[in-house]
């Protein structure tokens, strides 16, 4: 009975520290500093979105696996925004989307692209470009959405391809 309390009790205390070695390892290195308002508005978005998927699961709303899926998705998104906006030295980043080989089918619909043939920079439905893949915890195909104007210019240049 004795051992079994004592396992009881070091379980309670490798718990406890779980969460602070999980946020220690997904501290990104960069300073809020070298980026404008909008780039330093998203990472904080992230962090909100990141503190909702915490406080879903210490009250055990959800399972540690959609817990690990989504924390790892903010990061992967976190590493594309602060990839784009160093690239770029501009203070815009695009609507991000990030998605599993499995969730391809929820941007897509019924026939989505093969993850393996996908391309960095290529467009997709006139809806989506692909930026790239990001490892964080699993593979996520990160996508940068199309703005209004961009989407109505490829739509002119598909039409004006097909017309002799």
């Amino acid at each position: 009975m004795a051992t079994l309390k004592r396992r009881f009790i070091a379980l309670l205390i490798v718990a406890m520290f779980v969460p602070t070695s999980l946020q220690a390892t997904q501290t990104v290195q960069y300073s809020e500093e070298e980026f404008g308002p909008v780039v330093r508005a998203y990472l904080g978005y992230l962090r909100n979105e990141q503190e909702v998927v915490d406080d879903r699961a210490s009250r055990r709303e959800v399972s540690a696996t959609y817990y690990r899926h989504n924390s790892n998705r903010i990061k992967a998104l976190r590493q594309m925004a602060i990839r784009l906006a160093r690239e770029t030295h501009n203070d815009y980043l695009p609507e991000l989307e990030a998605v599993s080989a499995d969730e391809l089918g929820l941007l897509f619909g019924s026939s989505p692209p093969q993850a393996s043939r996908l391309k960095v920079g290529e467009v997709l439905k006139n809806t989506f470009r692909f930026l790239g893949v990001v490892r964080a915890g699993g593979s996520f195909y990160v996508f940068a959405r199309l703005d209004p104007y961009e989407q109505a210019e490829l739509t002119e240049k598909s039409s004006a391809i097909r017309r002799p």
